[in-house]
Order: C-alpha cells, then structure tokens, then sequence
C-alpha cells in the first residue's frame, strides 16, 4: 500500500500550539488553585466548625423542647387552673355588679 503525501505538518503544527497552550493553563489553574487552598481554611477547621454548629443547633432544639414543655405543665398544673377560675368569677361578677 502506497503511503499518503497529504500536507499535514501545519494541522500538526497547531495541534502542538494547542497542547502547549493546555498544558500551559492547566499549570496556572493548579497553582491558582494551590495558592487558594492555602489561603482559604483547611478542611479541618471546616469539619470543626460543622460539628459546633450542629452542637449549638441541637442545645438550642433542646433548650426550647424543655421550655415548651415546662410552660405546658405550668399551664395544665392544679394551679393555674384555681387561679383562673377565681379569675373568672371575679370578672364575671363584676360584671353582674356593673350591670352587663
């Protein structure tokens, strides 16, 4: 088989430009990279930080959880039931002395 004579060496020649401009950016993309990562925090002080975040959120759930349920116990508790009725009554026959 006879070998092809095609011109090829300027598609060759700018397939090599081409390389070498990749090549070229992808070494400023690493060390742009390089250079962010050691600026920016490391990956374990953001880990850390996740973790007291969800510390300080699951505090908080559960401070409001026993709040809630001491205001509720407070609400149904003997007491303030007494207390609400006399303040019912003294509201309801001062409303009978004013004449309503």
């Amino acid at each position: 088989m006879k070998a092809r004579r095609g011109r090829r060496s300027k598609d060759t020649a700018l397939y090599n430009v081409a390389e070498s401009i990749g090549t070229a950016l992808g070494t400023v993309v690493a060390k742009a990279n390089a250079a962010q990562k050691a600026l920016t925090r490391s990956s374990v002080v953001r880990r850390v930080e996740g973790e007291t975040n969800k510390v300080v959120r699951k505090s908080k759930r559960a401070a409001q959880k026993t709040t809630n349920r001491a205001a509720r116990t407070l609400k149904s508790s003997k007491a303030a039931k007494t207390t609400r009725r006399g303040l019912r009554r003294a509201a309801s026959s001062i409303k009978r002395v004013a004449g309503h």
